[in-house]
């Protein structure tokens, strides 16, 4: 988990900017919470979590999918 967590914040700053398109219920004021939350990664999942529904797992599994396909396309793009 905690590898996981470093690689989230190393890549948090592209993942915010694209987290108001990809989640329609996050609003700015949602992610300056997470922008001030010591484990970025826990914090952006119980939002989700209480936003959508999810659970941790769907959550999880819901960022790494839209990570991946945004990754992918820009790697496609780039």
């Amino acid at each position: 988990m905690h590898k996981q967590k470093s690689k989230f914040d190393q890549k948090w700053k592209v993942i915010r900017d694209q987290s108001l398109e990809w989640f329609d219920l996050l609003a700015e004021h949602d992610l300056k919470k997470v922008d001030k939350a010591e484990d970025k990664l826990d914090k952006f999942v119980t939002m989700l979590q209480v936003k959508y529904g999810y659970t941790r797992q769907q959550a999880t599994d819901e960022i790494n999918r839209r990570w991946m396909a945004f990754y992918m396309a820009r790697r496609i793009a780039g």
